[in-house]
């Protein structure tokens, strides 16, 4: 059997400016998503760490860390750079394996890779024994806040459930600004991309949002009393008032 992957790529292409996500069955039944590349396929899978890989037996190099940290307790366990280096490379897995999810649409399961790298940020944060470790690792957390809002977002606009989502958006906004004012970067704070995204966001999620039936009901009754049809408008009081007796039981 040849072991050259070229029939593979030239059958899925590269497209660029594109992510180019998929999801599939593995040979050993469990489903994993494929990331195309511009020099191959990313394969990885859906739980657990996303090369499949168990180090020391523990579902992550985190997981064992972490392990580690209870066992001997903070005043006797520390991250050194090589340790940092390695659960860098781990978090550069669940980041492809994040961006995928959003790609594809599985929400819940990108937020849950945020959530688990921003996790990682906060160890490293407690443990590194040099500074330039956990800052190398604070400089990714406003994009890894940006993408988990993201997924938070996207799961409420799904349902329609659109001022839930301009909440989680005003306090992914609060988060991040936070985050900058803790480093006395407040200059950071206009300039962020994040932040901007954000914003824009709201601006266009309040501009396109279906109207609700009640504030149907007041423009309705608004272009009544402009067209002087106050029998009608008082129609639609009628409506508006029982659509809030409802709502109140």
């Amino acid at each position: 059997m040849s072991k050259d992957i070229q029939p593979l790529l030239d059958d899925w292409p590269c497209e660029p400016g594109q992510l180019c996500v998929r999801k599939i069955r593995g040979n050993d039944g469990r489903a994993k998503v494929q990331l195309r590349i511009e020099m191959g396929i990313l394969q990885m899978d859906v739980t657990g760490r996303p090369d499949g890989q168990q180090p020391e037996g523990y579902e992550s190099l985190l997981h064992y860390y972490k392990a580690l940290a209870q066992k001997r307790g903070p005043e006797n366990f520390a991250l050194n750079s090589e340790n940092c280096m390695e659960l860098q490379m781990e978090a550069l897995q669940y980041y492809h394996r994040r961006i995928s999810f959003l790609e594809i649409g599985e929400y819940l399961n990108a937020k849950k890779d945020a959530e688990r790298n921003l996790g990682l940020f906060d160890f490293v944060k407690e443990y590194a024994e040099d500074e330039e470790d956990r800052m190398a690792f604070e400089h990714y957390r406003p994009f890894v806040i940006g993408h988990r809002v993201r997924a938070e977002v996207l799961m409420y606009l799904e349902r329609e459930a659109y001022d839930m989502a301009l909440s989680k958006i005003d306090d992914g906004i609060d988060e991040l600004r936070s985050f900058f004012r803790e480093f006395d970067r407040h200059d950071l704070i206009d300039e962020n991309e994040e932040i901007a995204f954000l914003q824009e966001w709201a601006d266009e999620i309040r501009r396109d949002r279906p109207k609700s039936l009640s504030q149907d009901l007041r423009d309705q009754i608004r272009e009544a009393v402009g067209l002087e049809d106050f029998e009608r408008a008082a129609e639609l009081r009628d409506q508006l008032l029982s659509l809030k007796e409802k709502t109140e039981i």
